[in-house]
Parts: structure tokens; C-alpha cells; sequence
């Protein structure tokens, strides 16, 4: 993404990055009243259980794979993480694609991913006050390229 475009308001930045993933073949699009949600060729749970509430894509809890489930429950929990020193570290949505917070609401944590010895690119972030009971949390099967809220 280019400097300008992290000025730009969080939905049009959302749509020339998605315009140019789709132009480049890698991003899967789903035409949905109107809109097209982009969702990472890694997560074909989340395309096919992704919706659009208010323009934002939300999944459900039940239906992402089952680490982010683990790491969901884990948060919950306040740990134990397979990462300690990078998980619940302050996540500052430098891409804006989540709804702008002050400094400090967001943390982000690591959902393994099967066959890869590094974090991989899966991540729940959470914002809220108490990490323990967050406000509403967000995942990225793409490494913070796009987002769908979890719901329950």
C-alpha cells in the first residue's frame, strides 16, 4: 500500500487495495448486494462463512479453523500463548482498516498455522480495555491484509 493511501477513510483504502489484489489474482472475491469481499486464498472458511453486516465482513467464531478457535479461548483466558513476547502486543492498525482507537486498544495475537515452523500470516486482534474482555475482536488470515469481525 502506498503512503497516500493510509490517509485515505478506512472503506476506500479497503477497496483500491482489494482492486489491486483482485487485478494481481490473489485475492478470491464474493459479489455480495453490491459489494465484493475480498478474502485470502488461505482461508476458504472464512470465504465461504463471510458476510457483510453494515459493510463490514463479519465471520462467526464456530466456523474458523480451529486454531483461531484455540487462540479465541486462549485470549478469553488471558493465555497461555504460543508466543508470549509477540502475542497481546499493541497492535497500532497502521492500514486503518479496523475502526480507528486510540493507540494502545488494539492487541494482536498469533494463530498457528499447520506446516509452518514461523507465526505464519493468521491473527486475531482484539480491542477493548481489558484484554481478558475484549470490545470485539477481528481476524486475518492474510496478515492484516483484510478483516472479518467475529461474532458469535
Amino acid at each position: 500500500m502506498s503512503v497516500g493511501a493510509s490517509k485515505q477513510p478506512a472503506q476506500v483504502a479497503r477497496k483500491s487495495v482489494l482492486a489491486s489484489w483482485l487485478t494481481k489474482g490473489v485475492v478470491a472475491g464474493v459479489a455480495l448486494a453490491g459489494a465484493v469481499l475480498a478474502v485470502s486464498a488461505t482461508a476458504p472458511v472464512v470465504a465461504r462463512e463471510a458476510l457483510l453486516k453494515d459493510g463490514e465482513a463479519v465471520v462467526a467464531l464456530a466456523t474458523l479453523p480451529p486454531q483461531a478457535r484455540q487462540t479465541h479461548a486462549r485470549i478469553l483466558a488471558g493465555g497461555p500463548f504460543p508466543y508470549p513476547h509477540k502475542d497481546g502486543s499493541v497492535f497500532v492498525n497502521r492500514e486503518r482498516l479496523l475502526p480507528l482507537h486510540p493507540r494502545g486498544y488494539y492487541r494482536e495475537y498469533t494463530v498457528k498455522t499447520p506446516g509452518v515452523s514461523h507465526r505464519g500470516a493468521r491473527r486475531i486482534v482484539c480491542g477493548g480495555q481489558r484484554p481478558t474482555l475484549p470490545d470485539t475482536c477481528y481476524y486475518t488470515a492474510d496478515h492484516y491484509a483484510s478483516f472479518s469481525r467475529i461474532v458469535q
